[in-house]
């Protein structure tokens, strides 16, 4: 048997930016045994700032500028924190999230970049847009030209600071303005006497540009203050814009001035090999790093050319390697889009320019970017060529690796089956039976109890998170019965590793399981930790009854049936797992899961009959619900909801695990195409599902959305045998 390699070290990456997504790309291909590596970042995608230019001018879509930072994150067996960063110890070596959480590390890097908040311009904070951060200058450019297209809006911008990336913004969003108002009035604003950053002959092409594409470059304007109509210049000259963006310089975050590290106006100082200065466990690279060996502008070729030496440097730092110099080029080609689909490149003063040149530019683009799009395949377990038994073959079928979450659970057929094995409940004070959500017990003075269990494999490496999603998914049965949490007893396993990073793990999972349950009125008691192949997280959770609790036989015809939560999670995680799902649906997936349901709960305390819908599936809870209750169901397949992705997902083949017993065990009569597969699709930290009188079902799917629960009216309790079909 291969000895389980302990985790000992943490990496943390702090920032998604381009040094960083490489040294993710190359720490899948050969991770470092012992090392466990995490990124954090605010969101689940990065963008390219090299197709920025591009996708404002409408030349690439949103999806074709993004780094899909969970995919990247799977492919180099990273963790990934969806945070943003405001603050790290050097001494403690610990960083700080904006949820305040605080993640340790034994080594670490910061590549977060830099920002074109304006905060010493009055009206900018306002009225203006930073060019940076990237994604939301994108959003917000997005939403305005909608505007301007539609009408609503004037097709009026105005750009601050005629650098290179001014100068590209400008005739990329005149390009764009143009497809929808021919009257157009872009300005291009310079407190300088010319552009800056290129040469004089690259100058006189770009001005060149500028006029064909009809912006009007001021030059020697000093901006006075920005306002809600345009921007006021201090020679009394007002420019009139509907939106303004902000080029002028680059900024530090200011999160990282009030830090102390050695910094250069806000840049964080590093050494040759890339160290900030005065600490041996942390790194700076990109936008937001001050090399004080070799100053350079801030580029993104830079940043490029540094991520091998920081991949070799982190790597060398734990295994006591000698660690390389950062030696960056003194001179370095620029290639300068210029609003359609034509470009200008310049090195060492000498402009060349045509659309040759923006094809050129094109494929360099696409090629940095198909690093990610097109990850290496991941090498799956080996099937054995004579197997030890008949079945392993059948078993292993598809090359697929087992589900994590409810997607791995048995089904219900077999669950079944072993449950009326065990023999009738004696005990007088014991009430349920096999099938409910949870034990109901009898605790005198007409008081009940209820009791319940569950675990889930793990699907995120962010172990934090995965407690959130385990406690809300294990508080879903005390819900369903109408119960009020009362005590918990936690089950962990964690892979095996080092007692730092022991009480790294449990301090995370128990902060954050603990935050759950406390908002829900419960406490953790106790309960159990071990090491094992995997992590692993559970609990077993108390809940007391302010009234008779609520199971699934008390349906009635003619009841309606409510759902709290869309359906598709299984069919996520599972593409996820296999690379394919989109991160960007997975993150708002995630999110979605680690909601507490409790005010959904009270909510509906008056259901007739109610339940989870967790790893049978929707179709598998309602004919639990139907059987129970003597009833049939009808399901309105096009009410059901879906989770962004799962639809697309479900039509082009993806399954989870358990689907095929979850489809076996509960069929659904006349329900056709990709939305009636999701009826079987495992469901992690699933909605609640009820079933409550007709003419209460209105007012409580109004009071449920007041709440911010995204409950639906899916069907309805039928009379006739326990069956489930699809009206209409």
């Amino acid at each position: 048997m291969q000895q389980q390699i302990p985790l000992t070290r943490d990496i943390v990456l702090i920032g998604g930016g381009h040094t960083h997504a490489l040294v993710l790309r190359k720490w899948g291909m050969a991770p470092l045994p012992g090392a466990r590596l995490t990124l954090i970042n605010p969101g689940p995608t990065a963008p390219y700032s090299g197709m920025l230019p591009g996708h404002i001018a409408g030349h690439y879509t949103r999806e074709e500028l993004d780094i899909d930072l969970l995919r990247l994150a799977r492919f180099a067996g990273a963790r990934l924190v969806l945070s943003r960063a405001t603050d790290i110890d050097p001494e403690a070596q610990s960083v700080t999230t904006a949820n305040g959480r605080k993640i340790a590390y034994d080594l670490a890097s910061l590549d977060v970049g830099i920002t074109a908040e304006m905060p010493g311009l009055p009206g900018f904070a306002e009225h203006g847009v930073p060019a940076k951060p990237l994604d939301t200058y994108a959003r917000r450019w997005r939403a305005f030209l909608s505007r301007v297209a539609a009408g609503d809006a004037p097709a009026e911008v105005a750009v601050i600071g005629a650098g290179v990336a001014g100068v590209e913004l400008a005739m990329a969003m005149a390009h764009a303005m143009k497809q929808h108002n021919s009257a157009i009035n872009v300005t291009l604003i310079e407190r300088g006497a010319g552009l800056t950053g290129v040469g004089a002959r690259a100058e006189a092409r770009l001005r060149r540009a500028l006029r064909s594409n009809g912006v009007t470059l001021l030059t020697g304007a000093n901006v006075r203050r920005i306002t809600k109509d345009g921007v006021e210049l201090s020679e009394g000259q007002s420019v009139p814009s509907a939106f303004t963006v902000g080029t002028a310089g680059a900024f530090a975050h200011g999160w990282i001035g009030q830090t102390p590290l050695p910094q250069d106006n806000g840049f964080v100082k590093v050494d040759s090999h890339l160290r900030v200065e005065g600490t041996n466990t942390l790194f700076a690279v990109g936008d937001c790093a001050h090399m004080t060996h070799a100053p350079r502008p801030k580029a993104g070729v830079f940043a490029v050319r540094a991520a091998p030496v920081l991949h070799h440097n982190l790597r060398a730092t734990l295994t006591g390697r000698q660690l390389r110099p950062f030696k960056p080029q003194g001179d370095y080609l620029k290639l300068i889009s210029m609003g359609g689909k034509t470009a200008m490149a310049e090195k060492w003063g000498f402009p060349v320019s045509g659309p040759v040149l923006w094809q050129w530019k094109n494929r360099i683009d696409q090629k940095f970017m198909d690093q990610f799009r097109h990850l290496p395949r991941m090498n799956l377990p080996q099937q054995p060529e004579r197997p030890v038994a008949d079945g392993v073959r059948e078993v292993l079928a598809g090359g697929k690796p087992l589900c994590a979450g409810c997607g791995s659970k048995m089904g219900a057929d077999r669950l079944g089956a072993a449950l009326s094995a065990l023999p009738a409940p004696h005990r007088s004070d014991v009430l349920s039976r096999p099938g409910d959500d949870a034990a109901i017990l009898d605790i005198g003075g007409g008081r009940k109890q209820v009791i319940t269990t569950d675990h889930l494999r793990a699907f995120t490496d962010d172990t934090a998170l995965l407690a959130r999603i385990a406690a809300v998914h294990a508080l879903g049965d005390i819900w369903a019965m109408g119960a009020v949490p009362q005590a918990v007893l936690a089950t962990v396993i964690v892979p095996h590793m080092s007692g730092p990073l022991q009480s790294r793990s449990m301090a995370e999972i128990m902060a954050a399981a603990s935050e759950v349950f406390t908002a829900e009125g419960a406490e953790i008691v106790g309960g159990h930790s071990t090491m094992g192949a995997e992590t692993t997280l559970g609990y077993t959770i108390t809940g007391l009854c302010e009234s008779a609790p609520i199971t699934h036989n008390g349906a009635r015809a003619g009841d309606v049936l409510i759902l709290t939560r869309p359906i598709g999670s299984g069919t996520l995680l599972a593409a996820e797992m296999a690379g394919e799902a989109d991160g960007r649906d997975i993150a708002a997936l995630l999110d979605q899961m680690a909601r507490p349901q409790g005010s959904a709960a009270r909510l509906l305390r008056g259901a007739h009959a109610m339940t989870d819908v967790t790893g049978f599936g929707l179709a598998g809870h309602l004919l639990s619900m139907a059987r129970a209750s003597g009833l049939g169901a009808e399901i309105d397949l096009a009410a059901v909801p879906v989770y962004d992705g799962a639809l697309e997902l479900a039509e082009a083949g993806e399954r989870s695990t358990l689907y095929p017993d979850n489809a076996a065990a509960a069929p659904v009569a006349g329900a056709t195409g990709p939305r009636a597969v999701l009826l079987h699709d495992p469901q992690t930290a699933g909605g609640l599902l009820a079933a409550v009188d007709a003419t209460q079902a209105d007012r409580i799917l109004h009071d449920l959305r007041e709440a911010g629960v995204p409950a639906v009216m899916i069907g309805r309790m039928i009379e006739g045998p326990p069956t489930l079909t699809c009206a209409g």
